[in-house]
């Protein structure tokens, strides 16, 4: 198969300066060799995003409907191409890149009809002397960054609303997975979007990067990645006032409480730790359960990691592919060994499958006895890891589960007690708290508190962090202020 490896500028696909080459982290092989941006290139498509605003804002929301629509027929059309793109740059399950795939189509249908529902609103005058309205705006020009673990579905979550709220984006993947990304690039061309409206690439090193957020001329930064990141990010951007929107890192708890459905909460401990070899920022990295039900809870978890397939083939069903390349591998596996070595316990995996001596790959892992003294309890594991935290009661419970630098993303509950489970919603300090099922979708906001982020993507909501809003004020009577210099 032939990969796209052209970058996306000013209406364009073209060559730039650098070359980059992808490999499928499933089986080690080089599947494509992709052209990225130098300076020069970064210059021209942040000069094609500035002169594309003003027309871009001024389109109206039905032309910007219309266009958004192509795009997604043209996303639909090619669907399996799209998909094979994440399946080989990540060595993602097949069955899994369907959620990528999706989550794109499902942003430019439901951002094409939530920008109609942005309306602008008065504003009541205490005197009665003055009407007054607020009106929304595009912010301007967008630079998007985006990590590897979701390579179309990353792209959905920036692309719809940009594209929607009339604001040109400037969309940077990862150079680890760019080839799904660059396939969207040549899908905008061959629909004729006007120029600078979307644009995608690939940088030729981080300080390439670099120029487009330190650039004056995006009004909106926006990031998927680590909380290190986001913190260089906003460094680099202080050469002027931007907005910023970032879903950052996150450490989630699991609570498993004696009165829980202890099947429903150890499908889906495993099944959002295990699918996408546990590269989920909402994945569940300390799962505390209570004593009492340890054992039993305990047995579920090993026996689901045990039978999970793991592998590339795009004919299986897969549950766990690998992780990303060699380095994530080589740091998932050190966090594993010092958690052994500080007195956890082995109950599943813990290194590389038996039958897969090749590709970047971690077995489904269960360590159980895991505190608060280990790295693996500290840190965000991004890998296969179930850790297993026991709780003899509730003492304390809420803190250990708080106790999280890298900030809150999302918690997870399961208890049949509806005012158990509100106690802990309202106390755990997570921008998203699941109870008893995992919910996410286009629709529905997904934003941390802290250090997990700033805005949301998904929803209404990440529509504002694109938008301004402006007030018009106009006075009822003007007798008296004909002629009167401000």
């Amino acid at each position: 198969m032939e990969f796209p490896t052209q970058i996306y500028i000013d209406g364009a696909l073209t060559d730039g300066s650098g070359r980059k080459e992808v490999i499928n982290p499933a089986t080690e092989e080089h599947i494509a060799t992709v052209t990225t941006a130098g300076f020069e290139d970064v210059e021209r498509t942040l000069q094609a995003a500035k002169s594309a605003f003003p027309g871009w804002a001024a389109t109206s929301i039905a032309d910007r409907q219309m266009w958004m629509r192509r795009l997604r027929d043209e996303v639909i059309a090619h669907e399996e191409f799209l998909r094979d793109c994440v399946h080989n740059e990540m060595g993602k399950p097949w069955a899994q890149t369907h959620e990528d795939w999706d989550r794109l189509v499902a942003s430019l249908d439901f951002y094409a009809e939530e920008i109609a529902r942005i309306l602008d609103y008065g504003l009541i005058d205490r005197a009665g002397t003055h009407a007054h309205r607020m009106v929304y705006e595009p912010a301007g020009v967008a630079v998007a960054y985006l990590a590897w673990n979701f390579p179309l579905l990353n792209l959905a979550f920036k692309i719809g609303p940009t594209m929607a709220a009339g604001c040109p984006i400037i969309i940077r993947p990862s150079e680890a997975t760019p080839i799904s990304a660059y396939a969207v690039g040549s899908l905008c061309e061959k629909i004729g979007l006007p120029k600078g409206v979307v644009q995608i690439l690939c940088t030729d090193g981080y300080d390439v990067a670099d120029t487009l957020t330190a650039s004056t001329i995006p009004q909106v930064v926006t990031l998927i990645g680590s909380t290190r990141t986001g913190q260089h990010i906003m460094r680099t951007g202080a050469t002027s006032i931007k907005r910023y929107s970032m879903e950052l890192g996150g450490n989630a708890p699991a609570i498993v409480f004696e009165d829980a459905d202890l099947d429903l909460a150890a499908d889906i401990v495993t099944g959002v730790k295990f699918s996408n070899a546990g590269q989920i920022c909402v994945s569940p990295n300390r799962v505390f359960v209570a004593e009492t039900v340890r054992e039993a809870f305990t047995k579920k978890v090993v026996n689901r990691a045990k039978a999970a397939t793991v592998g590339f083939d795009k004919t299986a069903d897969i549950t766990t592919g690998p992780v990303i390349d060699e380095r994530a591998r080589a740091r998932i596996k050190g966090l594993i060994d010092d958690a052994l070595a500080d007195g956890a316990t082995l109950l599943a995996g813990g290194d590389r499958p038996p039958n897969l001596n090749k590709g970047h790959y971690v077995a489904p892992t269960v360590l159980d006895n895991v505190t608060d003294m280990m790295g693996i309890y500290r840190q965000e594991t991004f890998g296969p890891i179930v850790s297993l935290i026991p709780f003899a009661d509730e003492t304390g419970l809420i803190e250990m589960a708080n106790d999280c630098e890298e900030g809150g993303l999302t918690a997870y509950l399961f208890t049949r007690d509806l005012g158990r489970a509100e106690h802990y919603a309202a106390h755990l300090r997570y921008g998203e708290i699941q109870i008893n099922g995992v919910k996410y979708d286009i629709d529905l906001p997904h934003g941390g508190i802290g250090q997990s982020g700033i805005g949301h993507d998904c929803s209404n909501l990440a529509l504002h962090d694109y938008l301004i809003q402006k007030r018009i004020t106009r006075a009822l009577d003007t007798t008296g202020f004909r002629g009167v210099k401000q």
